[in-house]
């Protein structure tokens, strides 16, 4: 008999979690990406490495860019599932600021890859891997 329940109180326990789980009672937290990131990024004509130092708190990100090309900015963001997104604006040697849109995946603690689009200026991809400590 007691074997009998143990074997039934698994089952309803690994299809409560599988009801949970399907009908989003369930919620898998996005991946933390928080420090200093190196990006590669290509665009037509040339591209950059780009540091990125990056702070999440739950959803939300904020951090600063640092590049030779665009300069030095504090952005924001938001992170959904493994997914990320964030913007900041710059002089591009305009004389007026222009958005710039980072938006990506995040492949594992070590990889992320996306998009840039420096609105009505170009548009390219991205790859980043976590700074090394000095």
């Amino acid at each position: 008999m007691r074997r009998r329940l143990n074997r039934w109180t698994g089952a309803a326990v690994a299809g409560l979690v599988l009801t949970l789980a399907t009908a989003g009672g369930v919620h898998a937290q996005a991946p933390n990406i928080s420090g200093t990131w190196l990006f590669d990024v290509v665009v037509e004509g040339g591209g950059g490495t780009p540091t990125v130092t990056i702070v999440q708190e739950g959803n939300a990100l904020t951090g600063h860019y640092s590049s030779e090309t665009l300069g030095e900015a504090d952005f924001t963001g938001t992170v959904e599932g493994n997914m990320f997104t964030f913007t900041f604006s710059v002089d591009p040697g305009l004389g007026q600021m222009v958005p710039v849109t980072y938006a990506g995946e995040i492949e594992s603690a070590t990889a992320l890859k996306g998009t840039f689009d420096l609105e009505g200026l170009g548009t390219g991809t991205f790859t980043a891997v976590p700074k090394p400590e000095a």
